[in-house]
């Protein structure tokens, strides 16, 4: 089950760093070092190793861990029971379950399942004063009060320091199977989309990739949508007819999604365009035409896309044609990953007064992940 860091060897190297004002940089095993803005000069306080699995109970679908938990791990610990965490965020499979909450990293799961916050239940955290907060609970049911465990996910370590998280599981389908079908032009691509909005069933997941990522992926050099299917025999046979009606469809192998969540190239710059649902064809059409292999997919219930960038600080005119790009599409721009350069053309957007009072209130001296969402300090 792995080591463990007690709450309180965490609680006090954080009041140390207070009492010295000296910034901490929150560590799991690495994945996520290299996102969001800098954190210059900062010590890493590392939960790599607090990775035990500390409660299971099949019966409730409920699974708590200590935040170095990994995804496979927990992955592991549930698939006698036919149950999973239906988290997929992007990147490695030994990506931690304190990180994925702390980034609300959501992937391709999501168009079913939901974020992170649909996920937890309740966390423990210590937050930048030093003092132990215990939000929500062990249970599905439990709202009583307000709700600090949505406060903390995706607040990238900015409030406090995530040790312990309790999430609901989901029972695994039956049947698991994907299939791909072709992209229609820009001009199809509104009522093509609007479309699958409407079906009266949710897979669980509906993903569109760019040609560049297709191939990558071993796929067509074509534009395509992935879909999982899931369920029993019936459901998913009923699932593949209306699919089918879209354009000419075909198996792929279920692992496709794990190379997906794997395809960003080493150093590349990533970011993430959320808008409404309906809106997600006018903001497909900018992204994935950039061209060049700048790579994009999109989270169709969602509403997300996500471009992706090899960046070259010899290639000045390509990664500006990208940002400008990013900068002409409508929706919310976040920014996950960029060379250290970069930032500093990119305006901040969680420095307004009442995101600069919730940090106050739980990071008094902004020792935690200071700047990395781009904050003044």
């Amino acid at each position: 089950m792995g080591a463990r860091v007690s709450t309180a060897q965490v609680q006090e190297r954080v009041r140390e760093h207070g009492t010295r004002g000296a910034p901490a940089r929150i560590v799991g095993r690495g994945g996520w070092l290299d996102a969001g803005r800098p954190v210059p000069h900062a010590a890493p306080l590392s939960l790599a190793n607090d990775s035990a699995i500390v409660e299971y109970v099949a019966g409730d679908l409920t699974l708590t861990a200590r935040a170095g938990a990994t995804l496979a791990s927990i992955a592991a610990a549930t698939v006698a029971e036919g149950q999973w965490l239906a988290l997929d965020p992007f990147g490695a499979a030994d990506g931690t379950l304190g990180a994925t909450i702390a980034t609300g990293s959501a992937g391709p799961l999501a168009h079913a399942f939901g974020t992170p916050r649909d996920a937890v239940l309740g966390l423990e955290v210590v937050t930048g004063n030093g003092e132990v907060v215990r939000a929500g609970g062990r249970v599905v049911k439990n709202v009583a009060g307000f709700d600090l465990a949505r406060l903390f996910t995706g607040a990238w370590g900015t409030l406090a320091v995530i040790t312990e998280a309790t999430v609901r599981l989901r029972a695994r389908p039956e049947r698991d199977e994907s299939v791909a079908l072709p992209v229609p032009d820009e001009g199809a691509l509104a009522d093509w989309l609007a479309r699958l909005r409407a079906l009266p069933f949710s897979p669980l997941a509906l993903e569109m990739v760019s040609a560049p990522l297709a191939a990558r992926l071993g796929l067509d050099r074509a534009a395509l949508l992935l879909a999982r299917l899931g369920g029993n025999e019936h459901a998913v046979r009923a699932q593949r007819q209306l699919l089918a009606t879209f354009g000419d469809m075909r198996d792929v192998e279920t692992a496709v999604w794990d190379a997906l969540r794997g395809s960003e190239p080493s150093g590349a710059a990533v970011a993430r365009v959320s808008a409404p649902p309906s809106r997600l064809h006018a903001i497909w059409a900018t992204l994935s035409r950039i061209g060049g292999d700048t790579l994009a997919h999109a989270t169709v219930g969602r509403g997300v896309v996500r471009t992706i960038h090899g960046f070259d600080a010899s290639e000045s005119g390509a990664a500006n044609a990208w940002l400008a790009a990013i900068a002409t599409c409508e929706g919310t721009h976040i920014f996950e990953r960029l060379p250290a350069h970069a930032w500093r053309a990119i305006p901040c957007r969680v420095d307004d007064p009442i995101s600069r009072a919730v940090r106050h209130a739980f990071d008094p001296a902004r020792i935690l992940n200071r700047g990395i969402l781009g904050e003044r300090v």
